[in-house]
């Protein structure tokens, strides 16, 4: 066998990263093709091809299945891991060495003072590799290749679905077309899923974190956006107006770290929001005011519901609402004392609204069949991405009910993630203890999470708290699912879920990097281990 050994492992790693497959880019596709290249080379799949294929999205990128089928046998379970990787902008001056890691490792070393200190020591003291996709996550597919391989020559009992999608770093809409994909195998083979395996890398907890993580589970995902609609004026006149950067600003410093959007279950802790997205929506410069602007959170979650969330967000938005009204007011009343003027100034009051309600009073005041023609016209000149797209559709409805203005309109952006775990799950829970025995006889000594802290496409196959109806509110309020409809789960999947990955630092940074020794000879025992635990 071919990928067995650290060394093989390594090599295969380094082959897979030098595709340049950042989300979107066309090696995105081609790595998919080259994997399926591979396992072609194997006997198991020249005589067996139906279980080699490559399933293609609308756009042309690639979901790859490869099925190891044992006899007759029905237990089955999924080996999920992703290819597209984040861009390289952040390497600087090594961009052009971000694929090449055993490159890009020696030339670290030539020159260590550069790299932060931690990942200095770890250049001195340990066997680390870096690159892009090292540690996120190609060293997972290389590890679920070598278990395609044993598979491949009968080491269990049961059945192995290899599951590799792209687009998990923007949208996953690699494993939204994976859920459609996965529920037409298990039909047509036979096959009882008994747990999806995913090997994403371990995440730390908080900086310099040495522990060790096994997940039984994945952080939900939301993205809402808020589109602050403001009223235009002349920069000498600005008291006639109401610049929407001030109600941005505003937003973002009682959105920005949030405490009450925090969730704690148990002793796992989800990070507070953060602004991912800032910026008006004035597209030449004049002296005109910007009349609109946007501001997107990133907000994780675990128990909490979307309607838990919303609530919330608009408690923001109200705070938000009254400060920058009084802001408003107390500087009018200084320039008044400056200026000697007596007048009461502008009256400001600003109007907080959902999508969901922003659309209805456009379609009260229009007509359905205006608001989508007009809603047509902007999908058939697109050509900007989800999030932008998203802020454009509800752009064009706050143009057209602007007699609500000023406003703050809450809606929600692709992708979004549903939370899930098996942690209360009897085969999960066996299996957890029995790897924790086989990661500590390893010289690991594993916490076990209820929740990946990086979000994942478990999301998507795995037991969710998530109710129908919350599912609707969500779509609802969020734009694209009206166009496109994917961008919530269809599906509602059970299979227990579990993440056992490598260790690695520094994910979406360019000191990434790959721990190999307990990576590539440790953690194969491990995900054997668990292979043949869940098979008993």
């Amino acid at each position: 066998m071919k990928w067995q050994s650290k060394q093989q492992l390594t090599d295969l790693l380094c082959q897979l990263v030098r595709f340049n497959s950042i989300t979107g880019q066309e090696d995105e596709l081609n790595i998919v093709k080259y994997i399926q290249s591979l396992l072609a080379k194997e006997d198991y799949f020249s005589q067996n091809p139906n279980h080699l294929n490559v399933h293609h999205l609308e756009d042309g990128r690639g979901v790859l299945t490869a099925l190891v089928k044992n006899g007759d046998a029905q237990d089955t379970i999924i080996l999920l891991s992703h290819i597209d990787v984040v861009d390289v902008e952040d390497y600087g001056a090594f961009k052009d060495y971000a694929f090449d890691p055993t490159y890009l490792t020696r030339l670290f070393k030539e020159q260590s003072q550069i790299l932060p200190e931690e990942a200095q020591r770890d250049l001195e003291n340990g066997d680390w590799l870096f690159g892009r996709g090292t540690m996120d996550m190609k060293a997972g597919t290389a590890l679920h290749l070598s278990m395609v391989e044993k598979a491949i020559h009968g080491e269990w009992d049961g059945n192995i679905l290899l599951l590799v999608v792209p687009d998990e770093e923007v949208n996953s809409l690699g494993m939204l077309k994976a859920t459609e994909v996965l529920k037409n195998i298990q039909e047509e083979e036979e096959l009882q899923y008994k747990l999806c395996l995913n090997s994403e890398p371990m995440f730390r907890q908080y900086p310099e974190d040495e522990n060790m993580y096994l997940y039984t589970g994945s952080l939900g995902k939301v993205l809402p956006g808020f589109l602050c609609y403001g009223k235009e004026t002349h920069v000498g006149e600005p008291f006639h107006g109401l610049n929407a950067n001030l109600m941005t600003s505003y937003l973002n410093k009682n959105l920005e770290l949030n405490d009450e959007l925090i969730e704690k279950v148990g002793k796992e802790v989800t990070p507070p929001p953060v602004s991912l997205m800032s910026r008006d929506l004035k597209e030449r410069y004049s002296v005109q005011t910007p009349v609109t602007a946007v501001s997107m959170y990133n907000i994780l979650f675990m128990k909490q519901t979307v309607t838990d969330i919303t609530e919330k967000l608009n408690k923001v938005m109200e705070k938000t609402k009254h400060e920058v009204e009084a802001h408003l007011k107390s500087k009018y009343d200084k320039f008044k004392e400056k200026a000697g003027q007596i007048d009461q100034g502008p009256s400001i009051n600003i109007s907080i609204l959902s999508y969901e309600e922003l659309y209805n009073e456009a379609v009260n005041k229009f007509g359905q069949e205006e608001v989508e023609r007009r809603r047509a016209n902007l999908l058939n000149e697109r050509q900007t991405g989800d999030r932008v797209f998203s802020t454009i559709l509800v752009q064009d409805l706050a143009y057209m009910c602007s007699h609500l203005a000023p406003m703050i309109v809450l809606f929600y952006s692709p992708p979004f993630y549903p939370a899930v775990t098996s942690e209360q799950n009897k085969t999960v829970k066996r299996l957890v203890k029995s790897i924790e025995e086989k990661m500590k006889g390893e010289g690991a000594n594993p916490i076990t999470l209820s929740y990946f802290n990086g979000i994942s496409d478990l999301s998507f196959v795995g037991e969710t708290t998530s109710s129908e109806a919350d599912f609707d509110q969500l779509a609802m309020n969020l734009p694209m699912q009206q166009f496109q409809g994917n961008y919530i789960p269809k599906q509602k999947w059970a299979i227990p879920t579990l993440n056992v990955g490598p260790l690695g630092k520094d994910a979406h940074q360019w000191s990434e990097r790959l721990e190999l020794t307990y990576s590539f000879e440790k953690l194969p025992t491990i995900i054997d281990h668990t292979i043949r635990e869940t098979f008993k």
